[in-house]
């Protein structure tokens, strides 16, 4: 079962990365478009910042799910080196426990965002509902939650995850 889970959550964590790194190229060729159109041109396009900033949301809140799993979020470890190693690991448990606090946060209050917000659409996409941009935050924290219960039940991704295939090799 815990195998299963932990394969289940290597494809999540692939989707996460596929679908924000989609997102930061989209937005890379997206900007020069609005650039190119406003100053050669002289016709700016509406569509193209606002397109980045909603790209961005997802780039941050997906991607921000699987910076969580692959353990390369920011992290202050001076005063976890200070202490001993009882008390370190119960300090990492309040912190995992913390964790999925702000998981069932993100995902109930970013849920009634998006419930909330739903009727209205933006106005430079009048077809995109307001709620439907929200979305990424109420996702990304049932990702991460997702992430949370692995490390928790099944512990870190093992070595032959394709977490590690970046990091660099000891020669």
């Amino acid at each position: 079962m815990k195998a299963r889970y932990a394969q289940a959550m290597e494809g999540l964590y692939l989707a996460c990365i596929v679908v924000s790194a989609t997102a930061l190229v989209v937005i890379t060729l997206v900007i020069p478009y609005g650039v190119f159109t406003r100053y050669v041109l002289r016709a700016a396009a509406g569509w193209p910042e606002p397109l980045s900033i909603l790209l961005m949301i997802v780039f941050t809140f997906i991607g921000g799910a699987g910076v969580f799993r692959a353990n390369v979020h920011i992290g202050i470890k001076a005063l976890l080196d200070a202490v001993s190693l009882k008390v370190r690991a119960r300090m990492l448990f309040v912190a995992d426990l913390l964790m999925v606090v702000a998981c069932l946060f993100m995902l109930w209050y970013g849920a009634l965002l998006v419930q909330t917000t739903w009727p209205q659409s933006i106005a430079e996409f009048p077809g995109l509902s307001v709620g439907l941009t929200y979305l990424p935050i109420p996702a990304s924290g049932f990702l991460t939650l997702l992430f949370v219960i692995e490390y928790l039940w099944v512990g870190p991704p093992p070595k032959t995850s394709i977490v590690y295939k970046d990091q660099p090799q000891a020669e």
